[in-house]
């Protein structure tokens, strides 16, 4: 075990704390500036002074709470459906060898290199051909396209490094492919499913550009866009401390997420990545 020195543990602690100072700092300012109202938000303070009229005025001057709503069934929505077809899509190229296997997987990764820039048009041409626009479906499928890759990679990453032994004892009792996915596999792979499942439920609610494209009525719209659009009584003055209340409102169920998923986030990233 190793055994540190009193300088290098105040070092290390130092160091540490400076980590979490400059990552927490910007998230507690906007909360103290959330607050603030007129002229008060241009005036330097530390220390909140609780004011609730920002946090009241964002759901009274538009639908914020509908906002939210939509932002939420988007979000589990693109989850379940990432981690559905991203299971089965692992199983099939973690477990099974067929030809042009690992080129299949270059391409899915590459996928995800895209700018969304660069495949707007595309999907806005497939979303008016669906006949979706300006609706929560036509938000799903588009963010499936920044979901899915990264979960079918990681998955089968993870795929990877099961036992194959447990595969072919249920195959011996007469399981089929989906029931060894489901029963053997599904139950060993809560890291993995926890790390990408929280993962595309980020990159889904923090979505922006696809949600300004393809919705068009503020009752459809997600938060990112509605917290973009706030406007105040005129076109060159910006409610900041609605903005700043309103952003403080989407941010904290993230980080509660990320609080309690945690560890599972750690293991499921990390796994395969040592083998035993």
């Amino acid at each position: 075990m190793m055994h540190w020195s009193p300088i290098a543990k105040a070092a290390f602690f130092s160091l540490v704390g400076l980590i979490v100072l400059i990552s927490a700092f910007p998230f507690y300012y906007a909360v103290v500036s959330s607050f603030k109202q007129g002229s008060a938000l241009f005036d330097v303070t530390y220390l909140p002074e609780p004011n609730l009229r920002n946090y009241v005025a964002v759901f009274t001057e538009q639908p914020f709470g509908r906002n939210i709503l939509n932002s939420l069934l988007v979000a589990f929505a693109v989850v379940t459906l990432s981690l559905a077809l991203g299971l089965t899509a692992a199983y099939a190229l973690g477990r099974i060898r067929f030809r042009g296997r690992g080129a299949l997987l270059v391409t899915v990764l590459a996928v995800s290199m895209f700018p969304q820039v660069a495949v707007l048009s595309g999907m806005f041409e497939l979303i008016r051909w669906l006949g979706i626009y300006n609706s929560l479906p036509a938000l799903i499928v588009a963010n499936m396209m920044l979901t899915l890759p990264f979960t079918v990679w990681v998955l089968t990453t993870f795929m990877r490094e099961l036992p194959k032994e447990l595969e072919e004892a249920a195959f011996v009792d007469g399981a089929t492919p989906g029931q060894v996915i489901w029963h053997v596999f599904l139950p060993l792979m809560g890291p993995a499913m926890a790390a990408t499942g929280l993962l595309s439920f980020i990159v889904a609610w923090n979505e922006f550009l696809f949600a300004l494209t393809f919705t068009l009525s503020n009752e459809m719209r997600t938060v990112p866009v509605a917290i973009a659009l706030i406007t105040g009584a005129s076109q060159y003055e910006l409610p900041w401390g609605n903005i700043m209340a309103a952003s403080v409102i989407v941010t904290v169920p993230l980080i509660a997420l990320v609080l309690m998923f945690q560890r599972r986030i750690v293991s499921g990233l990390t796994a395969g990545a040592v083998k035993g």
